[in-house]
């Protein structure tokens, strides 16, 4: 797995990165839903038939569930840093600008760890991208964070990742320079070739396409 290091902007991250809001997202909702529920099961249980015990014990489980996910997401979003540390350095183009956003087009490595490689091209929109240009073919340095929203993965391969440009976590246009120097320029042009195909892309389950191995640069293969 490629690493790329680099100082987090911890008060920019927070303005713009688009993974934290969605996991600030995740919070709230899942904090009225864990109410809702917790609230439905006092209500069953102050009926007092059984009937609605029954019921009561599947909205406190739910509601138990959605706690949980409270919990876990402020969690993630405390850990932005680890994030960018652990996820893998993947290249990321612009192939264009749709209704109150861009389209970046990734190549990543969705394979299980522990086995081969399995790279796709996935697509992620996006809403800005400060510090890069909206044209098509714009590179986007970014690291892979999984998409799923379970704290641990529950399928089996490939697994769900989307590329989170490091854009979103800083300002410092050397670090986005040494980022995309770090890439090779076999990886940025199978992107480049590909732009054609984010349609494509996007319409397909968990909106990623698996590549042929022969048809990917040398350095990966």
């Amino acid at each position: 797995m490629r690493r790329f290091e680099f100082p987090v902007d911890r008060a920019h991250a927070k303005a713009v990165n688009e993974t934290i809001a969605d996991l600030r997202r995740v919070a709230v909702t899942s904090i009225v839903l864990a109410l809702v529920l917790g609230g439905g099961a006092v209500w069953l249980i102050s009926v007092m038939h059984p009937w609605a015990y029954i019921l009561a014990v599947v909205l406190a489980l739910g509601a138990a569930t959605a706690l949980w996910v409270a919990i876990w997401a402020p969690r993630r979003l405390g850990g932005i840093e680890q994030l960018y540390t652990d996820g893998a350095l993947v290249p990321a183009v612009v192939t264009g600008t749709r209704k109150r956003g861009l389209i970046l087009l990734a190549l990543i490595d969705v394979g299980k760890p522990g086995t081969a490689p399995q790279f796709a091209l996935v697509t992620r929109k996006v809403k800005s991208l400060p510090g890069h240009k909206t044209e098509p073919g714009e590179r986007v340095p970014s690291v892979s964070v999984r998409a799923d929203r379970s704290p641990r993965p529950s399928t089996d391969s490939p697994q769900q990742f989307i590329p989170m440009p490091i854009a979103w976590a800083t300002t410092d246009a050397d670090v986005l320079a040494r980022a995309v120097a770090a890439i090779a320029e076999s990886e940025w042009k199978l992107l480049s070739d590909n732009i054609a195909l984010a349609d494509r892309v996007r319409q397909a389950t968990n909106k990623r396409v698996i590549l042929d191995p022969k048809t990917l640069p040398r350095n990966l293969q």
